[in-house]
């Protein structure tokens, strides 16, 4: 796999997380990116959303982002929004830097907006494995693609891996833990030892431990991609400040993972840890409708979209759900349960 010039697996090739920690300035976003580049990153990413594609009226805040102060979903994200528009001088400071700059996608209707600019690579959310569209959109891009794989089973992973059968070559997966922060002790680095057993393609760890030496044992156990939030300042107001690095923790994290102490031990595997389920439930993805669906009527496409949280049917079975009959009233913006619908007419 090939990132822009770069032969993934050469060197622990390293991505410093911007994320919403930009706080939706673009001003500040073009400050995180010259300070990754001057910290030894390889990349930075950013993140595309917009609320009203991505939040339906059942939307609500993880855990974490209550404990970060936040108390309203929407308003949450409406802040931290940046519009490809605004990602484009971003994108061209990290290219004159000469780092590249990566993008996480969350909606399947941003893709095509996505694509207007020259990112060197796609990344998806842990949350998105099941999000079967959303998945193979970014795979046809032809760009190279990392899967994140927080609150995940082996089973999901395997399933996401054949959808992405056309896009192998240029495929990498990276362990993850979705906890913002996670606790060193439940950094689970033995799925980087199960991932690398089970599939083919390169392996990195996501890390969102809070010190700088996870980095280089996930290296040593053989990540060779790592992705780590970065900010300003760890006390600002937002969702990841908190679960970040400065600029100077950044430069010592990169430091240690490029030259990496002896294997540890570990155990290979892979599980959903309990501080997961919370994010694999609020940020997971649901089919959700796009109108008011009265009793009888037969579901089509133009019906459905894609939005959180992740508690009705998943997208991987949006074609389950064509042509079946609604059985009771569902309101606009809703999660649509099984139970909702007929058995195929």
């Amino acid at each position: 796999m090939r990132i822009g010039s770069r032969q993934i697996g050469e060197r622990p090739y390293i991505i410093a997380e911007i994320g919403v920690n930009h706080d939706g300035s673009v001003d500040r976003a073009l400050e995180l990116t010259r300070s990754a580049a001057e910290s030894g990153a390889d990349a930075v990413k950013l993140q595309l959303f917009r609320a009203d594609l991505l939040m339906s009226r059942a939307s609500m805040l993880a855990t974490y982002q209550q404990s970060a102060g936040e108390s309203d979903p929407f308003a949450m994200l409406r802040r931290l929004e940046l519009t490809v528009d605004q990602m484009e001088p971003i994108v061209a400071l990290a290219h004159q830097l000469g780092i590249h700059a990566i993008v996480t996608v969350f909606s399947l209707d941003l893709v095509g907006d996505a694509e207007r600019l020259a990112w060197d690579a796609y990344k998806t959310a842990s949350p998105d494995i099941i999000h079967k569209p959303l998945l193979e959109a970014l795979g046809a891009t032809g760009k190279p693609l990392i899967l994140s794989t927080g609150a995940s089973t082996m089973e999901e992973i395997h399933r996401a891996i054949v959808w992405l059968r056309l896009a192998q070559d240029r495929l990498a997966v990276l362990q993850c833990v979705s906890s913002y922060p996670t606790p060193p002790a439940q950094a689970e680095l033995g799925g980087i030892k199960l991932l690398k057993r089970a599939l083919t393609c390169p392996i990195g760890y996501s890390d969102h431990t809070p010190g700088e030496e996870t980095g280089a044992l996930a290296v040593a156990l053989g990540a060779s991609i790592l992705e780590k939030h970065f900010t300003y300042d760890t006390n600002a107001k937002g969702p990841d400040h908190s679960a970040s690095l400065t600029a100077a923790s950044l430069r010592r994290y990169i430091a240690a993972a490029r030259n990496p102490g002896p294997m540890p031990e570990v155990e290979a595997m892979k599980r959903v840890l309990d501080i997961e389920k919370d994010v694999r439930q609020v940020s997971r993805q649901s089919i959700v409708t796009t109108r008011e669906l009265s009793v009888g009527h037969l579901i089509g496409r133009g019906d459905l979209t894609f939005k959180r949280p992740g508690t009705g049917i998943p997208p991987c079975d949006v074609e389950r759900v064509l042509s079946h009959r609604v059985v009771r009233p569902v309101e606009r913006d809703t999660p649509l349960q099984w139970d909702d619908l007929s058995s195929m007419s």
